[in-house]
């Protein structure tokens, strides 16, 4: 398996990832479309248009020549302070549990902090993104956009991270799911 940075013919790819990875989950977001694709897949081609989109955060995993796997982080605020919202992570329902979530989650996670970003932020599993330092958000400071996420919403502090604080917000395409 290989990790890079998307490419401009990824983006077919990317979304049927994303569509498969989401499709029949209970926390799925809903289709933009009627009996379309999950939310996340949308998000993702709604991301690429926005101004929070950094390509250098946007990764695939590729085994035989295919994509299996994507992760993408995208431009989000604390406050008035730059900082970075991941999702989605997608992995082919085949190759999920195999190891490559976590490459794409190092991968990610090595990235950003070379880019000199202070701090990651996330709604998800805590016991998945925990074993990445993803922990609470609200004991560090960050409030999340919708308190009823609890400990879901997490964050993970890289090397530039100064104790900033405050409520976070996501790129504006994710709040249009």
């Amino acid at each position: 398996m290989m990790i890079r940075r998307e490419r401009s013919d990824d983006g077919d790819a990317i979304h049927a990832v994303t569509a498969a990875a989401f499709r029949g989950l209970a926390y799925s977001a809903p289709p933009a479309e009627p009996g379309g694709d999950p939310g996340e897949a949308t998000l993702v081609s709604w991301l690429r248009d926005d101004a929070g989109w950094i390509p250098e955060l946007s990764l695939v995993a590729i085994e035989d020549d295919q994509v299996v796997g994507h992760v993408l982080a995208t431009r989000a605020h604390v406050g008035a302070r730059p900082v970075l919202g991941l999702g989605p992570l997608s992995v082919l329902p085949r190759r999920q549990r195999s190891g490559v979530g976590t490459a794409l989650m190092h991968a990610v996670l090595g990235a950003a902090d070379a880019l000199g970003e202070p701090l990651v932020a996330l709604l998800g599993n805590p016991s998945f993104y925990g074993r990445f330092g993803f922990v609470a958000a609200q004991p560090v400071g960050i409030a999340a956009p919708v308190a009823a996420w609890g400990d879901s919403f997490q964050v993970r502090t890289l090397s530039r991270y100064d104790g900033l604080a405050g409520r976070f917000r996501y790129a504006r395409p994710f709040d249009r799911l």
